[in-house]
């Protein structure tokens, strides 16, 4: 009977946790708005956390990997809670674009490069910074995006196409290589890890070449804490590298340092 009971206990204990852990990601998304697009003869659909005010705002564009969901990068990443004051929006990828992992396609995920698809990608965020800053109050000069494996190769995509646009960008698990070669300067936050199973760390520490060359940064002022390496720049850019032990993961403890940079840089 004894033995029942403290099974019983267990049991009840682990579905206690789970339930709160349900209840928390409940949180972290309430608020949020689903809101759907029409780009290029297109559905695209969004997660947006804002508030009306009559403040400017800071605008974040958020791109999840190839494979993955809007609404599990809000979670997981929650840069909502962490700059409130932010109007942040999770962009839902499609299918079509090949991955490391879906050599057919067939999983949502962004455009790798220019022109591809059509630039559907490109456009889409186009489309969202335009009905933010009607929807919105936004500060033109304060507009930011993340990504995160193929959400960060678009990241760099966006660098290159539209990067006149936006203030700063985060890459992390995958960069952008010679493709932003003449990329209009801006600053940039980095993430790459060592032990990364799917874009090899090495060919990632390479590229962030192209983005040093890209700011002219100084590295005889470099500023080194744990795992983060700033580096100052031409025209008060930045270049922050974070370069963990981890594998492809995008480290949560490296998001309110994210955010803290963004914080920093505005558009000239």
């Amino acid at each position: 009977m004894r033995k029942f009971l403290v099974v019983g206990s267990l049991l009840l204990l682990l579905l206690s946790g789970v339930a709160m852990k349900r209840i928390r990601q409940n949180v972290r998304l309430s608020g949020g708005l689903s809101q759907t697009f029409t780009v290029a003869g297109q559905t695209r659909e969004a997660l947006i956390f804002g508030k009306k005010s009559n403040v400017a705002a800071p605008l974040v564009l958020c791109f999840h990997g190839h494979g993955g969901r809007a609404q599990h990068a809000a979670r997981r990443w929650d840069i909502h809670s962490l700059w409130p004051e932010a109007v942040v929006v999770y962009l839902q990828g499609l299918p079509g674009v090949v991955g490391i992992t879906d050599k057919e396609g067939r999983l949502p995920g962004w455009q790798k490069n220019l022109g591809e698809q059509d630039d559907r990608d490109v456009l889409f965020a186009d489309a969202v910074i335009a009905q933010m800053r009607k929807d919105y109050q936004i500060d033109d000069r304060r507009i930011y995006a993340v990504g995160h494996s193929n959400g960060a190769r678009f990241v760099n995509v966006l660098w290159k196409m539209r990067g006149e646009q936006f203030a700063a960008f985060c890459s992390a698990a995958a960069q952008g290589g010679l493709m932003i070669r003449g990329a209009v300067p801006r600053s940039l936050f980095a993430l790459a890890g060592e032990r990364d199973p799917l874009v090899p760390y090495g060919g990632q520490v390479l590229s962030l070449e192209v983005a040093r060359q890209i700011l002219k940064t100084d590295e005889s002022k470099a500023i080194t804490k744990g795992y983060l390496r700033t580096v100052p720049g031409t025209q008060g850019t930045e270049l922050a590298t974070y370069l963990h032990p981890g594998g492809h993961e995008f480290s949560p403890e490296a998001m309110p340092l994210v955010i803290e940079f963004f914080k920093r840089h505005k558009k000239p």
